[in-house]
């Protein structure tokens, strides 16, 4: 989730913009939208694992605004939003800008941390977000999670501390990095909930790669360094596209099958994050991270369950 940007979203959001973005006519095919989100999974695992591999040769702030600055490109070409400027109207200025600045702590706080970690256990440690935007949004937006709500999300913040082990000497000190991208990304989650109802999602996503690309531009310009060639210059373009077409396609899979359908998939995204790691740097995920995966995986899906539930009654 991460640099993941919208893709833990909640599902009025990404249907909004699926619906602005794809005809109205278009039919609900739910093995599509399947196909469409494991493959969205699939590109934001690619952005961080080329993020991983940049930032050993580039300074991880340089890596952020090139991520940001080329997925905005994107998004502006895709959605063409020089026919509609009426998609940036907002009563809510402030809190667009701030969703933004979490976006950017999200991206920035991954980056560092993927110097360090295993993609998997990044990817474990952002999986604990839903628990804190479900613990948030009582005090936030009034939907108070209940008794079992809360067992799962303490269940699931165990899970989180048997993968980080704090204290144990187990899991490196930069999980505290993954920790941020993981609170910056719920806040982030909340800010999006608090503004899809009367914002355009398309406005929304392009605000979201705007804000930070504004905001890290003097960072990016003075510690620029030159890639070393050009598959490195190849590598970092492509941070955006993984990011902006990841995006798209997780919208259009919204369009064309339903949120709680959608959502058990994308905890394949620790397949995919796991499988990265073992073919571009050689990583073996240890036994307490898959075990600790396990656990927030299984608390996810008891979540999902449960609203479920609450949704047919």
């Amino acid at each position: 989730m991460n640099n993941r940007d919208e893709v833990a979203a909640p599902a009025v959001d990404a249907g909004d913009a699926a619906r602005a973005a794809v005809p109205a006519e278009t039919p609900r095919t739910p093995v599509m939208g399947i196909v469409l989100i494991v493959l969205a999974c699939l590109c934001f695992s690619c952005l961080d694992a080329t993020a991983k591999y940049l930032v050993v040769d580039l300074p991880p702030l340089q890596v952020v605004w090139v991520r940001f600055l080329t997925h905005l490109v994107f998004a502006v070409v895709v959605f063409r939003v020089w026919r509609a400027p009426e998609i940036f109207r907002t009563d809510r200025p402030g809190l667009q800008f701030v969703r933004g600045l979490a976006l950017l702590g999200s991206t920035f706080f991954n980056f560092l941390a993927v110097q360090y970690l295993q993609l998997a256990e990044t990817m474990s440690i952002m999986f604990a977000g839903p628990f804190v935007v479900t613990a948030l949004a009582g005090p936030l937006l009034g939907e108070w999670a209940g008794l079992r709500r809360w067992i799962a999300i303490i269940v699931g913040f165990i899970g989180v501390l048997i993968i980080a082990r704090p204290g144990l000497g187990g899991m490196h000190w930069a999980a505290i990095y993954s920790i941020g991208a993981m609170i910056c990304y719920a806040f982030y989650a909340l800010f999006t909930r608090m503004l899809a109802g009367s914002n355009s999602t398309i406005g929304m996503l392009i605000i979201s790669a705007a804000v930070p690309t504004v905001a890290m531009t003097p960072a990016g310009l003075s510690l620029w360094e030159t890639p070393a060639s050009g598959f490195h210059w190849l590598l970092l373009l492509s941070t955006g596209l993984y990011g902006g077409f990841g995006h798209w396609i997780f919208i259009i899979a919204h369009r064309l099958a339903p949120a709680p359908l959608l959502a058990p998939f994308t905890y394949l995204q620790i397949v995919w994050m796991v499988g990265l790691g073992f073919l571009v740097f050689g990583d073996v995920p240890g036994p307490w991270t898959l075990v600790g995966s396990a656990v927030v995986i299984a608390s996810g899906l008891y979540i999902l369950y449960r609203e479920r539930i609450v949704k047919r009654h």
